[in-house]
């Protein structure tokens, strides 16, 4: 899970991690309210901030200079409602301006690749990392960091030293460092990430930004990470999906995909698109793994959120029976149907359904028996997307 500018920074403070005093503002009105409590303070000028989990908000004009309650207003106005890579922006956030001397970057990682944790470090801060790697490498520390030792203020001041950080800035960044490693590990995040991380002309070190992923895996330990989801911008079959247990991600073709298996799911796109080239660019409508269970009750919740959706204009059900034998989803499909209907929901698209694996030739004979109208069976996984792909240009 990717969380907004400001729940990092609200993270951050949590743990000592020195950020800009801010608020959010849904409104312009908000916004003003905001930048006159910041200036009867004393700090007139204020920066508006587009909430969007995305990069490049500064270039899209996203992040502003406020000089007034007044300006903060217009420009938060001009902000709220934006298009920013697709992401419309419902939120500000409206913070007190910092006297930036110098900016530079800091990250925690998860480096899948080596099977460790990874810090990036360096003195050019305020752009992109894969900029800065690649017009000026030397300028980018990448530090292995050990699960077992993990980062102390000895560590934390290497790491900064390595990034070429400056003399004034090596106290008060590796104390953040330190600090940031605390909020990496307890929160479970892969990521947390300042851009830029700065040095204020008063001899500050400050995470001027901030991004943080958490690891939905840990979500059982992490309790309070339920606060943090963004439901109102949540897509609502998606919702749906999650309050049933299903990882189901909404995408925007007309193939409706159920399938065992990450793996199996993914390959299934591929060769559904590949597929729906010769139909008009019939595309999968959504990823569903319905994992190793095919009980009747999840799958006739899998073709209930899927039914739901209403580009999907035919479904393809691509299982390789392993632990999970094909007679058992055979019999889930079965039961499902029986289940929807009972709800009073009825399957109206064609099924395309093709099993292999485990136990197959029976479940093949279960969904022949059963003549369920609209269920076509095809034996292979690349003619049962060609099928699927036919009957949903059919369907348009």
């Amino acid at each position: 899970m990717d969380l907004f500018e400001h729940q990092a920074k609200e993270l951050f403070a949590q743990y000592g991690v020195p950020v800009p005093a801010g608020k959010v503002a849904r409104t312009p009105q908000e916004a003003r309210a905001i930048a006159e409590e910041f200036a009867a303070a004393g700090t007139s000028r204020v920066v508006v901030k587009a909430q969007v989990k995305t990069g490049g908000r500064g270039k899209a004009g996203g992040v502003k200079l406020a000089d007034s309650p007044a300006d903060a207003e217009e420009k938060a106005g001009r902000i709220l409602g934006m298009d920013i890579k697709g992401h419309t922006v419902h939120k500000v956030l409206v913070e007190e301006a910092s006297s930036i001397a110098q900016e530079y970057y800091f990250s925690f990682l998860l480096d899948r690749a080596n099977r460790t944790f990874l810090s990036i470090c360096s003195v050019e801060g305020g752009m992109e990392i894969e900029e800065v790697a690649a017009t000026n490498p030397d300028a980018v520390a990448k530090v292995p960091v050990s699960a077992l030792a993990g980062v102390d203020r000895v560590t934390a001041r290497e790491i900064a030293l390595k990034g070429r950080l400056p003399e004034q800035a090596l106290e008060g960044a590796a104390e953040l460092i330190e600090r940031l490693w605390a909020v990496f590990v307890d929160e479970d995040a892969t990521l947390v990430e300042v851009n830029p991380l700065i040095l204020t002309a008063d001899g500050q070190v400050k995470a001027l930004d901030g991004k943080v992923t958490l690891d939905g895996n840990a979500e059982f330990r992490q309790e309070d990470h339920a606060a943090l989801e963004d439901e109102a911008s949540a897509d609502p079959l998606e919702a749906r999906a999650k309050a049933k247990d299903l990882n189901y991600v909404k995408l925007d073709g007309t193939v409706g995909i159920i399938g065992n298996g990450a793996g199996l799911v993914m390959s299934t796109l591929d060769v559904v698109a590949y597929a729906g080239e010769s139909f008009g660019g019939q595309r999968p409508a959504n990823f569903l793994d319905i994992g190793g269970g095919a009980s009747a009750e999840v799958m006739a919740n899998g073709l209930e959120i899927v039914l739901s959706d209403p580009s999907v204009k035919s479904v393809f059900v691509n299982v390789f029976g392993g632990i999970t034998s094909c007679d058992a989803v055979a019999n889930g499909i079965v039961s499902a149907y029986q289940l929807l209907a009972d709800r009073g929901e009825r399957v109206d698209r064609p099924l395309v359904v093709r099993l292999d694996g485990n136990n197959a030739e029976l479940g093949r004979k279960i969904l022949a028996d059963a003549a369920l109208p609209g269920v076509e069976q095809v034996e292979t996984m690349d003619d049962a997307a060609k099928r699927a792909a036919e009957l949903a240009a059919a369907g348009v």
